[in-house]
């Protein structure tokens, strides 16, 4: 069900309650949106305009100081969905201002792509992406781009209309002549099959189309195996894979497109719900890539997603206050004008999962012919596993998370324990804990507010609100401290079993 068209009468009967928006011609759209989408949305475009930098046509986020380039396009989105005094002005403004930071290097990798923010230097010779750019770029703005060009041609000039689509086009044949996306890296697979696409029909490409309909087929193909994305359950990317999938639904090329779109979006949706406890505000792992363990206290897209159809009580996100720029991960907050102008479909099913506990139940999901991910959702504890057929390993700076276990502690808070360093491993979830199967040394870093480590051995872990007897063949057992967390380390082992039992 698409839940940002309900209550529109009701929200357009009390659009005098925002003096702003009502003394404006606001946007139809934004008086379409339910109330949580249009508090999350409103909220976030206020963090703009404090951040706002009138000399470089940039907003700012205080933690760096840094002139945000591709957080500034979806800013100039917001303000045209807003649609309130000098909004449109603003917007001009800062697309001109971000299509100057686009990088025209036809023998670079980094063609087409964009600066990061206004204090990053041009790539050296023989740049490293990631260090010296960001390919993905390209897909991020490139498709904000695109949205503005679908949803308010006429608020923006022709001649800055006309500099966007050439603006996509050079990001499209960057990333063409790049070579280095494949279906399998998830989140930017699918906006470029939307981008793509969007560039091959304006652009009266055949070749294009032929191309990017070939990518779309790949990537849907890949999910229909097992009814699921190789890049797997991320609270951050698998926010990004919804917004790319609303792309495909609301704008595909195609009504084949469109239903791709939205089956995988159904299914993403599904998936996610089965992963989510409401009791803690969390997605349980395992995380194939995660920059958090608690959604109560980090910004992820999901929770942003969820947010839309959830009030600040319920919703997986931090409390929403100013300053919102020193959140965690703050620079996600502008996923939001996207979202909302897409509209979250989340099948009724799913949605009921997502707003009360459906009570306690195993998750197991085939990923690929070689992974699977187990889960146990229980009322006040989660945790889950990856079994990856020993061919994935945690390096110390890893985003993958294949053995987590979080719970809400006596404080209130979250509690969590994960996986931070590893060789090839297998983990598997059950009823009453966790199976580790390895060779070598195993890092497990817990998190609890009130944790004393004269409360843990190698055999038992007594945490606030949570109980772990652990069985294991280790050869030595250590404790290290780490910021805000304890380290354990089991070394020398080939199996841990944790039994988990929550204080109810």
């Amino acid at each position: 069900m698409c839940l940002h068209k309900i209550y529109a009468l009701l929200l357009l009967l009390s659009v005098s309650a925002w003096p702003a928006l009502a003394a404006s011609k606001a946007d139809p759209k934004l008086a379409s949106l339910n109330t949580n989408a249009r508090q999350e949305f409103l909220t976030v475009m206020d963090l703009g305009d404090r951040c706002w930098d009138p000399q470089s046509k940039l907003i700012a986020f205080v933690p760096h100081g840094q002139l945000e380039v591709r957080e500034s396009s979806s800013y100039a989105l917001g303000l045209l969905l807003r649609n309130g005094k000098g909004d449109d002005s603003r917007a001009i403004d800062i697309l001109n201002a971000v299509l100057a930071q686009q990088y025209h290097a036809p023998d670079k990798p980094f063609d087409g792509t964009f600066h990061r923010n206004l204090v990053e230097a041009y790539p050296p010779v023989n740049a490293v992406i990631w260090r010296d750019y960001d390919p993905n770029w390209r897909e991020f703005i490139g498709t904000t781009f695109a949205m503005i060009l679908e949803e308010y041609p006429n608020r923006i000039p022709r001649e800055l209309a006309d500099r966007m689509l050439d603006s996509i086009d050079l990001a499209v044949s960057g990333e063409i002549k790049n070579h280095r996306l494949v279906p399998t890296y998830t989140n930017p697979a699918l906006m470029y099959g939307f981008l793509w696409n969007f560039a091959a029909v304006r652009s009266h490409r055949a070749d294009w189309i032929a191309q990017s309909t070939e990518w779309q087929e790949t990537v849907y193909k890949l999910f229909e195996k097992h009814d699921a994305f190789n890049e797997y359950n991320s609270p951050t990317y698998c926010g990004v894979d919804l917004y790319a999938l609303g792309l495909w639904r609301r704008y595909g090329s195609t009504a084949h497109m469109r239903a791709m779109g939205s089956e995988m979006e159904a299914t993403l949706w599904r998936d996610e719900a089965e992963f989510y406890n409401a009791n803690l505000r969390n997605l349980s792992g395992p995380f194939d890539r995660a920059y958090g363990m608690d959604m109560e206290s980090y910004v992820s897209v999901i929770g942003l997603a969820m947010r839309t159809v959830l009030d600040a009580r319920t919703a997986p996100l931090p409390g929403l206050d100013p300053p919102l720029e020193h959140l965690d991960h703050s620079n996600d907050l502008w996923f939001s004008p996207h979202l909302v102008i897409l509209g979250t479909c989340i099948p009724e099913d799913a949605l009921a999962k997502i707003k009360r506990f459906a009570g306690e139940h195993l998750v197991r999901r085939q990923i690929t012919d070689q992974r699977i991910a187990t889960a146990w959702i229980g009322k006040s504890v989660i945790y889950g596993g990856e079994a990856t057929a020993q061919t994935m390993d945690v390096g110390a700076e890893a985003q993958f998370h294949p053995a987590t276990v979080q719970w809400r502690t006596p404080s209130g808070e979250i509690g969590w324990i994960q996986l931070v360093q590893s060789p090839m491993i297998d983990a598997k979830a059950d009823e009453h804990g966790l199976t580790i199967s390895t060779t070598g040394t195993i890092r497990l870093r817990i998190h609890a507010k009130g944790l004393s480590q004269g409360k843990i051995s190698a055999t038992d872990w007594e945490l606030p609100g949570l109980s772990v007897a652990v069985t294991s063949d280790v050869r030595n057992f250590s404790l290290e401290k780490a910021e805000k967390a304890v380290d354990l380390v089991y070394s020398g082992i080939t199996s841990v079993r944790l039994e988990i039992i929550a204080s109810q």
